[in-house]
């Protein structure tokens, strides 16, 4: 058995399963992490624009404002900055608050409340007061968002000490990793990309926590290593099986957190295959590849060198309708070509593309 199965989008993350595992999806794993949360601890509350309408930010706090009451899941105004400024406050007062972001877009108004206070709080203070808010900042694609509605800051975030950074892809990652992130002292930024939320895999029924330090291998290879972001982990593994067809194996990398970013992981796999893409969902310079890359070079000083490839959006703000949205966006033949390429030495492969179903089946960004 495969270390990460897919098909489609269905995704199964292979460990000893137990008997309290079920097959959800990646919205209902975040919301396991809260409810539960939620149930363990009276000082975890969740609150931001559309937590209590019907469709609950995507399943993901639908009705917690029922079970929980209006003081621990409420709406918010549309005023970023002093909503991030309330959750800092709660934090201090010993609150564990959870701040949903629609988009991440809008984080850009929060920057001086997260960067020059959130994240200095226990510095600045010598450890005496501990932050433990987690911001939830959906991202990603979604014909008809546009140019100021569709773009990720994960490196701002991950440029700054004392804020974490994640980035899970699977349901069983994206309820541990948020409960991780609920339970720590510190910042975290967790990003949530919205083409993953009815993604499925196996999730314990039961809270438990994931290890940021630690990326996860999905898929064993030794010809190409690609390292992907959020999303990009499933267009990855699309890519991986378009590879096979040339007999290129990939090795695929979910980091899971990009801060901290367990890099170890990483350069292990490029020193067995000599070459790495990383696929990011947000653009590339000065990005999460950029420091990957750099990364890898400092640790690979006087060993034998190694081909590399950043990929991600186009040089442009994001486009509105569907066909240049796919041109915007690496996708499973662009990540396929791209390593087949860095492996042959030469790029005139084109393999079929099918459309994947979340995209096929996707309406609107509501």
């Amino acid at each position: 058995m495969p270390i990460y199965q897919m098909n489609r989008v269905r995704l199964s993350y292979s460990r000893m399963f137990t008997v309290t595992d079920k097959l959800v999806s990646y919205s209902e794993a975040i919301y396991q992490a809260t409810e539960q949360a939620m149930e363990n601890d009276p000082n975890v509350f969740v609150y931001g624009l559309g937590v209590d309408d019907s469709k609950g930010m995507y399943g993901t706090t639908k009705d917690l404002h029922l079970k929980f009451g209006k003081d621990r899941c409420f709406d918010t105004p549309i005023s970023e900055d002093s909503m991030t400024g309330f959750g800092i406050g709660a934090a201090l007062a010993g609150m564990r608050p959870i701040h949903v972001h629609q988009r991440m877009d809008f984080l850009l108004l929060c920057m001086n409340q997260l960067i020059n206070l959130a994240s200095k709080m226990s510095y600045v203070s010598a450890g005496e007061y501990k932050l433990p808010l987690v911001i939830r900042a959906i991202i990603g694609r979604s014909w008809g968002q546009g140019a100021q509605h569709s773009q990720s800051f994960h490196s701002f975030f991950m440029h700054v000490p004392g804020i974490k950074v994640v980035a899970p892809s699977t349901p069983y990652d994206a309820k541990g990793a948020l409960m991780s992130a609920i339970n720590d002292n510190n910042p975290t930024i967790f990003l949530e990309h919205r083409m993953l939320y009815q993604n499925v895999g196996q999730v314990p029924s039961e809270a438990y926590t994931v290890d940021f330090n630690k990326a996860r291998i999905l898929s064993e290879g030794k010809d190409v290593t690609i390292v992907a972001i959020s999303h990009m982990v499933v267009e990855s593994l699309r890519a991986r099986d378009l590879l096979i067809q040339k007999g290129i194996k990939a090795e695929v990398i979910d980091p899971v957190s990009l801060s901290p970013l367990d890099i170890d992981t990483i350069h292990n796999s490029v020193l067995k295959t000599k070459k790495i893409v990383v696929v990011d969902t947000s653009w590339i310079t000065a990005g999460t590849g950029s420091e990957i890359i750099a990364s890898l070079s400092e640790k690979n000083s006087g060993s034998s060198p190694f081909k590399y490839k950043r990929m991600g959006y186009e040089e442009s703000p994001c486009p509105t309708t569907k066909s240049l949205e796919n041109l915007f966006y690496p996708d499973s033949v662009s990540i396929a070509k791209t390593c087949y390429n860095l492996c042959v030495g030469k790029n005139n492969w084109e393999p079929d593309y099918v459309e994947p179903k979340e995209l096929k089946e996707f309406r609107g960004p509501f």
